[in-house]
This record gives structure tokens, sequence and C-alpha cells, in this order.
């Protein structure tokens, strides 16, 4: 089962929210069940668990390990056999002013085969995140005689891997028998570093998991004479999807080819992000009313069904929350962002969250109640930056104009 932007998107918020929780002392427990293992095993080894952790010669440390396997019991016993994915715990004591015990229970959208305890000071994520890794990656190559720059494009990422100098001498300007004895050395030379690169190059995309395809760029002809020759692996060879004109053989030149190479990869996220948001941005600038902007008015045109489509930048993090101050009894509820601790208006002391909701999760669900498109746009590309600064990182284009 493959995921969907979406799926993939809030899945990484929850491992992101999940990784930002940290234990004072080996205090938190990661479970994870496959769909194949007998809960009554589960059981067994938590109670040997159970028995060596009395053993645990800090008290509190002693007294948060206990509480959390008696809490990962009591959830087993409801529990007659794991969903068809498999699932997860996270259980454990973490302190934000007061000590609170919080317990996480995530069913994966695709199947865990991996059985494990772990008992540490943050919650073990390596095997969900495992689980959403980029499937598709693209090699980006750039060369001339001077240069060469080999990257990878995953999802809407650039990355640059390798830059390299050539030492391939210039024009020259004698005649005779000297400028042909010359050009034969400039050609020994560059022959020696289309090698070096192709083998370069070679290594690095076979090396690569999931390689879906390779593009080609720089400028001038010597892309195609690189390409066309055997200095890159037969089976790099076959994965060459376009060979493209640019300007630069550096890393802004893999800006280019990505960018030259649209209409080869229509579906590719960064191309489609480019689209949606000049689409959005050409709205703002005519004042149609068909763009709007901000989670209070995104939500309230969502849920009055104007929505085409919903754009949310991967870096959208407000949450939700209920909060109430132990000093003076003071609740209330509102919307933060993940990094900001709550203070009481009335005595200024810290206050403890009691709830938190993703307010992402919640947009989301009324967007499928109503049938809206929704987009995922990378704060990594410039246009997932912009919704991101200038737009408080979510946005919609409408149906229909609501303004009155």
């Amino acid at each position: 089962m493959m995921l969907d932007e979406t799926q993939r998107y809030l899945f990484q918020r929850k491992i992101k929210e999940l990784k930002d929780i940290k234990g004072h002392h080996t205090e938190l427990i990661s479970l994870y069940i496959p769909p194949n293992r007998q809960i009554s095993d589960v059981v067994a080894y938590l109670r040997d668990e159970y028995s060596q952790s009395s053993n645990i010669k800090s008290k509190q440390t002693r007294k948060n390990v206990l509480a959390a396997i008696e809490s990962l019991m009591s959830r087993l016993k409801y529990l007659k056999k794991p969903p068809p994915n498999g699932i997860a715990f996270f259980v454990g004591t973490v302190y934000n002013g007061q000590p609170k015990m919080i317990a996480e229970v995530i069913e994966p959208p695709i199947p865990i085969n991996t059985y494990l305890y772990r008992c540490d000071s943050e919650f073990y994520l390596q095997p969900l995140e495992k689980l959403i890794e980029e499937k598709d990656v693209y090699g980006l190559l750039l060369i001339d005689r001077r240069e060469c720059t080999i990257g990878f494009l995953t999802g809407s990422r650039i990355e640059t891997a390798v830059y390299m100098t050539s030492r391939v001498p210039g024009k020259h300007g004698r005649g005779g028998q000297s400028q042909r004895r010359f050009e034969r050395l400039t050609e020994i030379a560059a022959h020696e570093w289309f090698v070096k690169a192709g083998e370069k190059a070679s290594k690095l995309f076979l090396e690569k998991k999931n390689l879906k395809g390779i593009l080609i760029g720089g400028p001038g002809p010597t892309k195609r004479e690189f390409a066309n020759a055997n200095y890159l692996d037969y089976r790099i060879k076959k994965k060459i999807i376009g060979i493209y004109d640019t300007g630069y053989t550096d890393e802004y030149g893999l800006k280019e080819v990505v960018a030259a190479a649209s209409d080869d990869l229509q579906e590719l996220d960064v191309i489609r992000d480019k689209k949606l948001m000049k689409r959005f941005l050409n709205e703002v600038r005519k004042d149609s009313g068909l763009a709007i902007y901000g989670e209070k008015e995104v939500k309230k045109a969502l849920v009055m069904g104007s929505v085409e489509t919903l754009l949310i930048s991967d870096a959208f993090n407000e949450y939700r929350i209920k909060a109430r101050c132990s000093n003076c009894g003071y609740e209330e509820e509102k919307v933060v962002k993940d990094d900001i601790q709550p203070q009481c208006p009335k005595c200024g002391m810290p206050m403890e969250i009691i709830e938190k909701k993703d307010a992402v999760e919640e947009i989301v669900e009324i967007a499928k109640k109503k049938s809206s498109n929704i987009e995922i746009i990378s704060r990594d590309s410039e246009e997932g930056e912009i919704l991101y600064k200038a737009f408080g990182g979510i946005a919609a284009i409408l149906r229909y104009q609501t303004r009155q």
C-alpha cells in the first residue's frame, strides 16, 4: 500500500510530535507489535520486564517505568489481536512543569514487521520513519568540461551530493603543430575528466534506493557527448529521462535542470507546487476574491464548502490546545504554535496543556468531507517558502466568491 500525500504529511507530523518528547531518564517506552504477534506473548514479555524494572535503583525512574508498563498491560487487555497493520504504543512520563503520563497509540497505515520493546529517554521512531521514506528519487547530473555537480531530487527537495572541478585546459591560441598537439592533450584530459565524473555519478546513483530516473543538464553540447558515450554505467544510462540546457553547472544549475524538465515530470511534487502557487498568487494579485489565507478564514470557507483546493505548508505547526493554570485554576482554549508554552493571562504562570489537537488534522478532515482538493506544499521550494512566510502556511483557492 502507498500513502497518498496527505496521509504521509499527517503521519510525519505525528512522528515529529513524538520525536519532540523527551524524558528525564530512561522512562519512555516504545512498543511495536506486528500483525502476526500473539498478544498473550507480548503481555508475558511485559510481565518479565515489570519484574526486572523493579530493580531500578532510582526511586522516581522505577516508579515511572513501572507505571508505564502497567499502562501498556491494561491497554493490551482489550486487544484480542493486533490490527491488520500492527500497532505501536508510546508511553511514559514527561515533565512540563508537573510530571504527566502520556500514552500515544498508533495504527500505522502500512504493515510493520518489527516486534520491539525499548525503554529510553526518548521514543524509538525509526520503524515508523522507514514507512514514510520517499519512494521516488531522481538523480541530477550537470556537466561541462570545467565543472560537474551531482545531486538528487526527492519529492520537492533538491540536494547537492558532489561538486567537482576539472583540470581540462581552456582554448589555445597558437597555430600549426603546437596547436594540434595541444588539442590532442586537451581531448585526453577531457576524456579522463568524463571518466572520473561518470564513475562518481554511477557510484552515487547505483547506491541510491528507489532511483526513478536521471536528469542531465549543462551548457553547450558537452552534456550530450557525455551522455551518449559510455562514461555512465549501463544501468544508469537506461534511467536517463532527458538531457536539458542549463546556464550553470553548479548548485544553481540543479534548480535549472529540474525546471527545464517540467514537461517530462508533470506529476513531480516540485512542479505541481509551482503551478498551484502560481495560480494562487495570480488570484491574489487580481483580487478576484478566489484566494484566501489564514487558518481561521480557510476553516470558515471549508465549512461553507467553497474551497476547491486547500494549500498547506509542510512547515505549518499550529495546534488547538486546552490549557489550565495549576496556580490559579484559569482555563482557556486557543490556537498556538507547537514551540510556544502558554502562560496564564491572569497570574503569568506557565499553564499545563491538558488537551492538544493538531489544527491540520481538523482542517483536512473538513476538506475531505467537502470534497476539496488537498495539496501539501513543501517549504523546500521557493513557492513553499512564500506560502509559509507570507501567508501563514495555509491558504485556499475557492470555487466561487464568498465576499458579501
